[in-house]
């Protein structure tokens, strides 16, 4: 296991300070802010501390309400909606600073046979063909440093290395002044097994939900040719983000994040998704809004 995977794993093992209250590390990620998916996992640890082991996350529904301090520990207060014979629904808020920054509902089923169906996966390379971040972003190093942040690339690599994340097709920051079709595909597996006492199904959903914060967004920017947060070229966050967990699946084992986006209108970008295991499960759906806005000094500019 990966130092960095250590690290993830370290972050997402909360400490609870009250039978349904829980506190989470933070840390920066690419931009000076928390990121997303980790609040989100966080708070999806949080909702499943609290939930019988034999019941398992089958979706949840989130909106990100304020940018998170990462220099500040998040609290998650977990409320039991609802305890019934098949389901369990959670509510949980996380807050920094007095303030509500996260709002989580989740809920969880025990395991129950049924009508088995699924959208088949679509084509994709071996990810084991496809270069790591690791390999790919010292081709792209001088276009970033020349949009003017000379850590960006660093940080990139810094918040990614937890994760083996492998793009089919160049990433946003790769294409600027390219629009294409409002499509991406990207592999991705934790940097290392997940064995041993630490090895349970919430966890793997858990890393899940904090990757599939990463790259959601990608396809708006593409339809349009812009670079995104690294480059610059356009601010913006998450909103709500939306999970549905089908088959089991493992978060070390490939997973390919099948992405596109419908619409993008009034400053905000829709982004749907499905994540496949490598033998053609769908595990996840996956849907997110996001504020998407160009800066005035860039809305000239490809």
């Amino acid at each position: 296991m990966s130092q960095a995977l250590e690290g993830l794993l370290d972050l997402l093992d909360l400490e609870r300070i009250e039978q349904d209250i829980f506190r989470g590390q933070s840390r920066f990620a690419v931009v000076p802010r928390v990121f997303g998916g980790q609040v989100a996992a966080q708070a999806l640890v949080a909702a499943g501390r609290t939930v019988p082991a034999d019941r398992h996350a089958h979706s949840l529904h989130a909106y990100f309400l304020r940018a998170g301090d990462a220099g500040a520990p998040i609290v998650y207060t977990v409320d039991r909606i609802r305890d019934g014979r098949s389901f369990t629904t959670r509510r949980v808020v996380a807050v920094q600073h007095g303030q509500p920054i996260f709002h989580l509902s989740a809920s969880f089923q025990t395991y129950e046979e049924g009508m088995d169906h699924q959208a088949a996966m679509p084509p994709a390379p071996d990810p084991e063909t496809l270069e790591t971040t690791a390999e790919m972003l010292p081709r792209y190093l001088d276009d970033l440093e020349a949009y003017g942040d000379q850590g960006v690339a660093q940080r990139m690599l810094e918040a990614r290395a937890a994760v083996d994340l492998r793009y089919v097709d160049a990433p946003p920051f790769a294409s600027v002044g390219k629009p294409r079709e409002p499509r991406s595909q990207v592999w991705f597996r934790t940097n290392g097994k997940l064995d041993g006492v630490i090895d349970e199904p919430l966890l793997h959903v858990c890393l899940a939900t904090y990757v599939s914060d990463m790259t959601l967004l990608d396809s708006v920017l593409l339809a349009h040719g812009r670079g995104g947060w690294v480059t610059g070229d356009v601010v913006g966050a998450s909103l709500d983000h939306a999970m549905w967990f089908h088959r089991p699946f493992r978060a070390d084992e490939w997973l390919l994040y099948d992405q596109e986006s419908p619409s993008a209108a009034g400053g905000r970008g829709l982004g749907q998704a499905r994540i496949y295991t490598q033998d053609g499960r769908l595990a996840i759906t996956v849907i997110q809004e996001g504020v998407v806005r160009i800066p005035r000094d860039a809305r000239n500019t490809p």
